[in-house]
């Protein structure tokens, strides 16, 4: 697949202001500064169509862009760490809870970002469970694979893949560049 439009739609701090239009959601999701919003950049081509920060916690929306007018690419905010106090953390949590949770015509695909050196941690794995609970398509991105040896790579992807079960895993490097192709691929087939 080849993207040729990518355009920011809307944000909203909750699911209830979103719309429904029938279209698929791609939904990214991760920990806090894993990549998602470079990941989302990278995929596009459009360089600050998804806002990157430093700072965990920066994405606090639900953001919905509208891909060749066929489908939206959603980032969803961070999990685990956030810069700021346990109450925003809880806040965000909900924020990504409630949209598993609401019911959505179109198909439904959940793009979980794993750090390739950190590997899946607690709060992966949780999240992990609850978007399986809910019976989404799940594609595994393990990003900056750049980061790691050759010798590394290789024992830390069958590990990763032990601890996800049988989900399709990708891995790539938003960064570098390398394996876009194969995640467009795997969840757009």
């Amino acid at each position: 697949m080849e993207i040729k439009s990518a355009v920011f739609v809307k944000g909203s701090p909750t699911v209830d202001g979103l719309f429904d239009d029938g279209l698929p959601h791609i939904a990214f999701m991760g920990r806090s500064n894993v990549g998602k919003s470079s990941t989302i950049n990278a995929i596009t081509k459009t360089k600050g169509l998804a806002k990157v920060s430093g700072d965990p916690g920066a994405t606090t929306h639900i953001n919905l862009f509208l891909i060749n007018n066929k489908f939206y690419i959603v980032d969803l905010p961070g999990y685990g760490f956030v810069k700021g106090s346990v109450g925003k953390r809880d806040v965000l949590h909900g924020v990504i809870e409630s949209y598993l949770r609401h019911p959505h015509r179109g198909e439904q695909t959940v793009v979980l970002i794993i750090d390739a050196k950190v590997g899946p941690t607690a709060d992966d794995l949780d999240i992990l469970q609850t978007v399986e609970e809910h019976g989404k398509k799940i594609v595994v991105a393990v990003n900056k694979i750049d980061k790691l040896k050759n010798s590394e790579l290789k024992n830390q992807l069958e590990k990763i893949q032990k601890l996800v079960g049988g989900h399709i895993l990708v891995p790539y490097s938003a960064e570098k560049k390398i394996g876009l192709p194969a995640l467009l691929t795997a969840f757009s087939s």
